[in-house]
């Protein structure tokens, strides 16, 4: 099974920044669309961003737009979430991933696991107060 790597994430304070970092070396990388989701208890699984191929193209939900940036290397294979001025409300299990999504945005809860089948093992973001 193909094993995706995440790093960062943390506990910081409201306003502050955090970037996640998503890597492996067992994927065609530059074949996929990259993205990052979200979970909380007791919630579905959301799509927080997602970059195309090549990285042309981004797409954000609108509660993370012009806070959050998606970026890709991919040179080094390493996918990144740079998160700025964080909320309370993005407390969050963060999720990488890879697939065959392609649009529209945001992809269908329901078929996430099939249009993304490679998965990060998750990390933790905490915004306090």
């Amino acid at each position: 099974q193909v094993q995706m790597v995440q790093s960062g994430g943390g506990l910081v304070q409201a306003g502050g920044s955090l970037t996640l970092s998503c890597t492996t070396s067992e994927l065609r990388w530059r074949a996929y669309v990259m993205g990052w989701f979200r979970q909380t208890p007791g919630k579905e699984r959301e799509a927080v961003s997602c970059i195309s191929k090549g990285g042309r193209d981004t797409y954000y939900d609108d509660s993370v737009k012009e806070r959050f940036t998606i970026s890709r290397d991919d040179t080094t294979e390493t996918l990144y979430l740079q998160m700025t001025n964080l909320k309370v409300e993005d407390t969050a299990m963060y999720y990488c991933a890879a697939g065959e999504w392609s649009g529209p945005w945001p992809p269908v809860q329901a078929s996430l696991r099939t249009r993304f089948p490679f998965w990060g093992q998750g990390t933790q973001v905490t915004v306090s107060s």
